[in-house]
Order: C-alpha cells, then structure tokens, then sequence
C-alpha cells in the first residue's frame, strides 16, 4: 500500500492493467451489443441504438489517424489546453495562499472571488470575443477560467486546514513569516495543488473544446482548429462515427494530462508519498 497524493492509501496492484483492459473491454462490448440490438430484435437500446458501433469507430479511427488534419487539431487543443491551464496554475496558486494567509485581503476581495466564480467559464465566451483581440487570446482565457477557480479554492482549503498549532510552535521558536510560509504553509498545501492541478487540467479540456465547437459555429471564426472544430466540422458533415473518434481522442488526452500532472506532483512532492 502506498499513500496517494491525497493521503489515500492506494493499492499498487500488479493486475491493474490488466483489470483495467478487462473494464474497457467489457465496456465497448455492451456497446457493440446495445448498437446492434436494434438490427437484431427490431428494439434499439435506449441513449446507445443510435450510436456508431465500436468496429465503426474503430475503421473510423483507422482512417482519420492517419490525416494530418487530425493530428493538427489535436496539437492546438493540447497547446490551448496547456497555455490555459499553466496560466491559471501560475495565478491560483499565489492567489488561493495569499487568501489564506491575509485575512485582510480575503475580507476585501474573496467576496468578488466567490462572485464570479459560479459563472459557467462558457458564460464568457461573448465577453471573449468582444474583448479579447483574436481567436486564439480568446479561446485561452476561457480555458483559464475553467482551471483557475477550481485551484484557487483548493489551495485556500487546502492551506485553511493546517492545524494552527503548527504555525504557533514555530512562531514560538522564532521562526519569521517566511520560514513558516515556506517550511509549513507550503509543504501542507502541496497536496491540495497537486490534486487540484490533476482535476483542473481534465475541466481545461472540457472547456476548450466547447470553446472550440462554439468558435466553430459563431463570430470567433469559422475554422479555429482544434478537436472541439473536428467534432462539430464532423456534426456537420454526418460523420458520427468520427464524432465518436473525436470524443475519445479527448477522453484519451485528458486522462494522459492528468496522469502526467499526478506523475510530476509525486516527483515534486516526495515526502507525500513517503508517509
């Protein structure tokens, strides 16, 4: 057993993968079954009927791997995704311990903070397109929004938790602000960013792609790229079984970002682990 990012004991079974593979396996054949049912008894399965088969899919995938077009739009996805998502890291952060760390300053601007904060990051999008100056600046800022606030109040939770006999102890020592920010403050709230990050990176891809399908269809522009453009340019065209390609290259990239970030928190946060 070992202690997750969380503090969570966490199971590090050798037949993970291969329970892992067995799930998406059982998984995709319900769905080859549920596509079928129709043509077989003359009753679709409900929310699944209408929908391509794996083997569709799969042939699907198999010929849009290999377009260039794909691979493009799934790299600016990821460039937006990242550039939105380490933005908001770079400012949530700071923000969420300086909310903790100053009464003052969270009596005064943590009210505005939870304010704005129940705003769908979408709900922006019109604000994007009149005030932000192209497409791309746009479409940034609302993958920003999607990650920031989720690490904001995580990091204000996580550094509102440290049991304040710590910080008097050290402040009973002699230690100056710093040193408890830096040797207590910090450390405690490393968690809390690590698992944040994790969550914020997977609500960076939702947004960016609705982002990308909204652009696809509005003022922002005809052709902005992306997946969230091959899944509507896909809509558009009848192509669901492509549709369905486009849904699971995000699924697939989000997950892929997400480990990656818990990957670096563990690497950057040793002494979590080691508990």
């Amino acid at each position: 057993m070992a202690a997750g990012p969380t503090g969570v004991a966490v199971a590090r079974s050798p037949y993970a993968l291969r329970r892992a593979v067995v799930a998406l396996a059982a998984c995709a054949v319900l769905w080859q079954l549920g596509a079928r049912l129709d043509d077989w008894t003359g009753v679709g399965a409900p929310g699944v009927g209408a929908l391509p088969s794996p083997v569709e899919v799969a042939m699907a995938a198999g010929r849009v791997v290999v377009e260039p077009g794909y691979w493009i739009s799934s790299a600016l996805s990821f460039v937006r995704v990242m550039g939105g998502f380490l933005i908001a890291l770079a400012a949530a952060v700071p923000l969420g311990l300086l909310f903790a760390t100053n009464r003052t300053f969270r009596a005064i601007a943590f009210p505005v903070f939870e304010v704005i904060r129940p705003i769908p990051p979408l709900a922006w999008v019109p604000a994007a397109i009149i005030f932000w100056p192209t497409q791309e600046a746009a479409i940034t800022f609302i993958t920003f929004l999607g990650a920031f606030f989720t690490i904001t109040i995580n990091v204000l939770s996580g550094a509102l938790s440290i049991d304040p006999r710590f910080v008097e102890a050290a402040r009973s020592l002699g230690a100056s602000r710093m040193t408890v920010f830096r040797r207590i403050v910090l450390p405690a709230t490393a968690p809390s960013i690590v698992v944040a990050s994790s969550i914020a990176i997977g609500l960076s891809w939702e947004v960016v792609v609705a982002a990308e399908i909204i652009s696809g269809s509005s003022a922002m522009g005809s052709n902005s790229g992306g997946l969230g453009h091959f899944i509507w340019a896909s809509y558009l065209g009848g192509s669901y079984d492509d549709i369905i390609v486009g849904m699971i290259s995000i699924g697939i990239a989000g997950y892929l970002c997400s480990a990656a970030v818990r990957k670096a928190g563990a690497l950057l946060t040793p002494w979590i682990n080691a508990r």
